[in-house]
Protein backbone atom coordinates (compact mmCIF):
# COMPACT_ATOMS: atom_id res chain seq x y z
CA UNK A 1 0.00 0.00 0.00
CA UNK A 2 1.66 3.54 -0.88
CA UNK A 3 2.03 5.47 2.16
CA UNK A 4 0.81 9.29 1.72
CA UNK A 5 3.12 12.09 2.60
CA UNK A 6 2.68 13.67 5.83
CA UNK A 7 1.38 17.28 5.27
CA UNK A 8 2.63 20.09 7.02
CA UNK A 9 -0.82 21.61 8.17
CA UNK A 10 -0.74 18.36 10.55
CA UNK A 11 1.88 20.06 12.98
CA UNK A 12 2.19 17.24 15.73
CA UNK A 13 2.62 14.23 12.27
CA UNK A 14 5.31 15.84 10.64
CA UNK A 15 7.41 17.32 13.78
CA UNK A 16 7.54 13.07 14.25
CA UNK A 17 8.76 12.23 10.91
CA UNK A 18 11.15 15.50 11.10
CA UNK A 19 12.44 14.14 14.08
CA UNK A 20 13.23 10.59 12.31
CA UNK A 21 14.43 12.08 9.48
CA UNK A 22 17.16 14.65 11.79
CA UNK A 23 18.53 11.08 13.17
CA UNK A 24 17.59 11.71 16.73
CA UNK A 25 20.85 9.71 18.39
CA UNK A 26 22.99 12.34 16.05
CA UNK A 27 20.51 15.73 17.42
CA UNK A 28 21.24 14.44 21.49
CA UNK A 29 25.33 13.57 20.59
CA UNK A 30 25.54 17.11 18.87
CA UNK A 31 23.83 18.93 21.93
CA UNK A 32 25.64 17.24 24.34
CA UNK A 33 29.11 18.06 22.89
CA UNK A 34 28.16 21.54 22.57
CA UNK A 35 26.64 22.00 26.06
CA UNK A 36 29.29 20.48 27.57
CA UNK A 37 32.09 21.60 25.90
CA UNK A 38 30.70 25.11 27.14
CA UNK A 39 30.27 23.68 30.16
CA UNK A 40 34.29 22.43 30.81
CA UNK A 41 35.02 25.53 29.42
CA UNK A 42 32.70 27.36 31.85
CA UNK A 43 34.86 25.50 34.84
CA UNK A 44 37.68 26.61 33.65
CA UNK A 45 37.22 30.53 32.58
CA UNK A 46 33.23 31.15 34.27
CA UNK A 47 30.06 31.67 33.07
CA UNK A 48 28.81 33.86 30.41
CA UNK A 49 28.00 34.16 26.98
CA UNK A 50 24.58 32.48 26.82
CA UNK A 51 22.95 34.09 23.70
CA UNK A 52 25.81 32.72 22.18
CA UNK A 53 25.52 29.27 23.56
CA UNK A 54 22.32 29.39 22.30
CA UNK A 55 22.92 30.19 18.55
CA UNK A 56 25.83 27.86 18.56
CA UNK A 57 23.67 25.20 19.59
CA UNK A 58 21.21 26.33 16.79
CA UNK A 59 23.90 26.34 13.97
CA UNK A 60 25.28 22.64 14.61
CA UNK A 61 22.31 21.04 15.10
CA UNK A 62 21.63 23.00 11.29
CA UNK A 63 24.70 20.85 9.90
CA UNK A 64 23.67 17.74 11.70
CA UNK A 65 20.12 17.69 10.27
CA UNK A 66 21.70 18.89 6.72
CA UNK A 67 24.48 16.33 7.18
CA UNK A 68 22.24 13.48 7.99
CA UNK A 69 19.26 14.38 5.77
CA UNK A 70 21.35 14.82 1.95
CA UNK A 71 22.61 11.48 3.43
CA UNK A 72 18.97 10.29 3.16
CA UNK A 73 18.44 12.18 0.28
CA UNK A 74 21.28 10.40 -1.50
CA UNK A 75 20.35 7.14 -0.08
CA UNK A 76 16.76 6.19 -0.22
CA UNK A 77 16.93 3.14 -2.43
CA UNK A 78 19.37 1.51 -0.22
CA UNK A 79 16.95 3.04 2.54
CA UNK A 80 14.31 0.90 1.59
CA UNK A 81 16.47 -1.77 2.27
CA UNK A 82 18.47 -1.12 5.14
CA UNK A 83 16.15 1.38 6.95
CA UNK A 84 12.83 1.72 5.72
CA UNK A 85 11.08 3.56 8.41
CA UNK A 86 13.38 6.64 7.69
CA UNK A 87 10.13 9.48 6.07
CA UNK A 88 12.20 9.58 2.52
CA UNK A 89 12.51 5.51 2.68
CA UNK A 90 8.94 5.08 4.11
CA UNK A 91 7.40 8.04 1.35
CA UNK A 92 6.22 10.25 4.45
CA UNK A 93 8.31 13.04 3.52
CA UNK A 94 8.73 14.04 -0.43
CA UNK A 95 12.05 14.02 -1.75
CA UNK A 96 10.93 17.82 -2.34
CA UNK A 97 10.16 18.20 1.60
CA UNK A 98 13.81 16.73 1.98
CA UNK A 99 15.42 19.45 0.32
CA UNK A 100 13.30 22.14 1.39
CA UNK A 101 14.79 21.20 4.83
CA UNK A 102 18.15 20.30 4.31
CA UNK A 103 18.55 23.54 2.29
CA UNK A 104 17.23 25.99 5.23
CA UNK A 105 18.65 24.14 8.04
CA UNK A 106 22.33 24.66 5.74
CA UNK A 107 21.86 28.74 5.20
CA UNK A 108 20.61 29.03 8.75
CA UNK A 109 24.26 27.47 9.90
CA UNK A 110 26.00 29.01 7.66
CA UNK A 111 24.94 32.84 8.71
CA UNK A 112 25.35 31.82 12.77
CA UNK A 113 28.58 30.39 12.15
CA UNK A 114 29.90 33.64 9.55
CA UNK A 115 28.70 36.02 12.87
CA UNK A 116 30.48 34.18 15.70
CA UNK A 117 33.80 33.78 14.82
CA UNK A 118 36.42 31.71 12.92
CA UNK A 119 36.04 28.44 15.50
CA UNK A 120 32.89 28.41 15.07
CA UNK A 121 33.02 28.98 10.89
CA UNK A 122 35.42 25.58 10.93
CA UNK A 123 33.00 23.70 12.73
CA UNK A 124 30.44 23.90 10.67
CA UNK A 125 32.14 24.75 7.28
CA UNK A 126 34.41 21.52 7.18
CA UNK A 127 31.24 19.25 9.31
CA UNK A 128 29.90 20.59 6.37
CA UNK A 129 32.35 19.85 3.80
CA UNK A 130 32.71 16.44 4.97
CA UNK A 131 29.36 15.61 5.11
CA UNK A 132 28.80 16.41 1.65
CA UNK A 133 32.26 14.51 0.29
CA UNK A 134 30.75 11.64 2.31
CA UNK A 135 27.64 11.48 0.44
CA UNK A 136 27.55 12.97 -2.92
CA UNK A 137 28.63 11.91 -5.60
CA UNK A 138 31.20 12.23 -7.77
CA UNK A 139 33.34 11.83 -4.55
CA UNK A 140 30.59 9.62 -2.34
CA UNK A 141 33.09 8.41 0.27
CA UNK A 142 30.91 6.05 2.01
CA UNK A 143 31.49 3.82 -0.63
CA UNK A 144 35.03 3.85 0.91
CA UNK A 145 35.17 1.57 4.05
CA UNK A 146 38.44 3.85 5.57
CA UNK A 147 36.98 6.96 4.45
CA UNK A 148 33.39 6.55 5.07
CA UNK A 149 34.91 5.98 8.93
CA UNK A 150 36.88 8.87 8.24
CA UNK A 151 34.21 11.05 7.72
CA UNK A 152 32.33 10.27 11.44
CA UNK A 153 35.41 10.43 13.44
CA UNK A 154 37.25 13.30 12.09
CA UNK A 155 33.92 15.50 12.45
CA UNK A 156 33.00 14.38 15.68
CA UNK A 157 36.08 13.04 17.48
CA UNK A 158 38.50 15.93 15.99
CA UNK A 159 36.46 19.17 14.81
CA UNK A 160 33.42 19.34 17.17
CA UNK A 161 35.74 18.56 20.11
CA UNK A 162 38.45 20.95 19.50
CA UNK A 163 37.42 24.05 17.45
CA UNK A 164 33.92 24.19 19.72
CA UNK A 165 36.15 24.43 22.65
CA UNK A 166 38.38 27.34 21.41
CA UNK A 167 35.02 28.68 20.69
CA UNK A 168 33.61 28.92 23.89
CA UNK A 169 37.11 29.32 25.29
CA UNK A 170 37.63 32.50 23.21
CA UNK A 171 33.85 33.49 24.14
CA UNK A 172 34.44 33.49 27.69
CA UNK A 173 38.10 34.23 28.09
CA UNK A 174 39.87 35.01 25.34
CA UNK A 175 41.88 32.54 22.41
CA UNK A 176 44.17 30.04 23.91
CA UNK A 177 46.05 27.03 23.30
CA UNK A 178 44.20 23.61 23.56
CA UNK A 179 44.84 22.37 27.24
CA UNK A 180 45.68 18.74 28.06
CA UNK A 181 42.53 17.84 29.25
CA UNK A 182 40.18 18.82 26.31
CA UNK A 183 43.17 16.80 24.16
CA UNK A 184 42.23 13.92 26.36
CA UNK A 185 38.89 14.05 25.86
CA UNK A 186 39.35 14.35 21.84
CA UNK A 187 41.33 11.57 21.71
CA UNK A 188 39.09 9.53 23.61
CA UNK A 189 35.85 10.51 21.67
CA UNK A 190 38.16 10.01 18.55
CA UNK A 191 38.71 6.52 19.59
CA UNK A 192 34.31 5.88 20.04
CA UNK A 193 33.37 7.50 16.71
CA UNK A 194 35.97 4.84 15.26
CA UNK A 195 33.78 2.64 17.01
CA UNK A 196 30.75 3.62 16.06
CA UNK A 197 31.75 4.34 12.34
CA UNK A 198 32.57 0.54 12.27
CA UNK A 199 29.43 -0.75 13.74
CA UNK A 200 27.27 1.62 12.20
CA UNK A 201 27.09 0.08 9.09
CA UNK A 202 26.61 -3.88 10.87
CA UNK A 203 23.05 -4.25 10.30
CA UNK A 204 23.40 -2.27 6.68
CA UNK A 205 25.25 -5.27 5.28
CA UNK A 206 22.36 -6.85 2.58
CA UNK A 207 21.77 -3.45 0.98
CA UNK A 208 24.86 -2.15 1.31
CA UNK A 209 26.82 -5.20 -0.78
CA UNK A 210 23.79 -5.19 -3.47
CA UNK A 211 24.59 -1.32 -3.79
CA UNK A 212 28.18 -1.96 -3.96
CA UNK A 213 29.13 0.27 -0.63
CA UNK A 214 31.78 -1.53 0.19
CA UNK A 215 31.92 -0.98 3.86
CA UNK A 216 34.20 -2.65 6.21
CA UNK A 217 31.00 -5.60 7.05
CA UNK A 218 31.03 -6.38 3.71
CA UNK A 219 34.34 -6.74 3.15
CA UNK A 220 35.34 -8.53 6.03
CA UNK A 221 32.47 -9.53 7.63
CA UNK A 222 30.38 -8.43 10.96
CA UNK A 223 32.46 -10.86 13.27
CA UNK A 224 35.98 -9.59 12.05
CA UNK A 225 34.50 -5.56 12.29
CA UNK A 226 32.81 -6.36 16.39
CA UNK A 227 36.50 -7.78 17.10
CA UNK A 228 38.35 -4.75 16.10
CA UNK A 229 35.74 -2.79 17.71
CA UNK A 230 36.55 -4.98 21.20
CA UNK A 231 40.19 -4.16 21.28
CA UNK A 232 39.52 -0.59 20.11
CA UNK A 233 37.10 -0.05 22.57
CA UNK A 234 39.83 -1.53 25.55
CA UNK A 235 41.99 0.93 24.10
CA UNK A 236 39.36 3.71 24.49
CA UNK A 237 38.61 2.80 28.14
CA UNK A 238 41.94 1.29 29.21
CA UNK A 239 43.95 4.80 27.73
CA UNK A 240 41.23 6.79 29.98
CA UNK A 241 42.18 4.94 32.88
CA UNK A 242 45.67 4.74 32.99
CA UNK A 243 45.52 8.96 31.71
CA UNK A 244 43.73 9.31 35.36
CA UNK A 245 45.94 7.27 37.17
CA UNK A 246 48.58 9.34 35.61
CA UNK A 247 46.80 12.16 36.56
CA UNK A 248 45.06 14.42 33.95
CA UNK A 249 44.85 18.54 35.02
CA UNK A 250 41.79 19.75 35.87
CA UNK A 251 39.41 17.37 36.08
CA UNK A 252 38.80 15.19 38.72
CA UNK A 253 40.80 11.96 38.22
CA UNK A 254 39.22 9.57 40.78
CA UNK A 255 36.16 10.71 38.38
CA UNK A 256 37.63 9.24 35.16
CA UNK A 257 39.62 6.10 36.85
CA UNK A 258 36.55 5.34 38.28
CA UNK A 259 34.00 5.98 36.06
CA UNK A 260 36.02 4.19 32.83
CA UNK A 261 36.39 1.16 34.45
CA UNK A 262 32.80 0.51 35.50
CA UNK A 263 31.55 1.56 31.55
CA UNK A 264 34.73 -0.05 29.90
CA UNK A 265 33.71 -3.12 31.88
CA UNK A 266 29.94 -2.60 30.71
CA UNK A 267 30.61 -2.65 27.46
CA UNK A 268 32.85 -5.17 26.64
CA UNK A 269 30.53 -7.66 28.56
CA UNK A 270 27.60 -6.56 26.53
CA UNK A 271 29.78 -6.81 23.20
CA UNK A 272 30.27 -10.89 23.86
CA UNK A 273 26.50 -11.20 23.94
CA UNK A 274 25.74 -9.17 19.90
CA UNK A 275 23.87 -11.92 18.34
CA UNK A 276 25.36 -11.17 15.06
CA UNK A 277 22.85 -12.56 12.87
CA UNK A 278 20.42 -10.65 14.82
CA UNK A 279 19.44 -7.18 13.35
CA UNK A 280 18.28 -6.11 16.32
CA UNK A 281 21.07 -7.48 18.55
CA UNK A 282 23.32 -5.54 16.49
CA UNK A 283 21.22 -2.23 16.45
CA UNK A 284 20.92 -2.18 20.03
CA UNK A 285 24.16 -2.67 20.47
CA UNK A 286 25.19 0.18 18.43
CA UNK A 287 23.07 2.43 20.19
CA UNK A 288 24.55 1.74 23.30
CA UNK A 289 27.74 2.75 22.31
CA UNK A 290 25.88 5.97 21.42
CA UNK A 291 24.47 6.15 25.23
CA UNK A 292 28.09 5.76 26.17
CA UNK A 293 29.67 8.60 23.53
CA UNK A 294 26.36 10.76 25.30
CA UNK A 295 27.42 9.40 28.60
CA UNK A 296 31.27 10.39 28.43
CA UNK A 297 30.14 13.99 27.63
CA UNK A 298 28.21 14.32 30.47
CA UNK A 299 31.02 12.62 32.91
CA UNK A 300 33.90 14.53 31.73
CA UNK A 301 31.34 18.06 32.38
CA UNK A 302 31.70 15.88 36.20
CA UNK A 303 34.62 15.52 36.27
CA UNK A 304 35.88 18.88 35.26
CA UNK A 305 33.68 20.63 37.72
CA UNK A 306 33.79 18.23 41.07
Amino acid sequence: MRVQPVPITQPAAWLRQFWLFARPHTIIGTSLSVFCLYLIAAADYGFGQLPALLLTWISCLGANVFIVGLNQLTDVEIDRINKPKLPLAAGTFTIQTGWIIVTVCVIISLIIAFAYGQELLITVVASLLIGIAYSLPPIRLKRFSFWAAACIFIVRGVIVNVFLYLHFQRLLFRAGALPDHIVLLTAFVFGLSLAIAWLKDLPDTEGDRLYEIATLSVRFGRNRVLQLTQILLILCYGGMVIAGLIGVPNVNNGVIVISHLLMGGFILWKSRAVALDDIASITRFYMLIWTFFFAEYILYTIAAWV
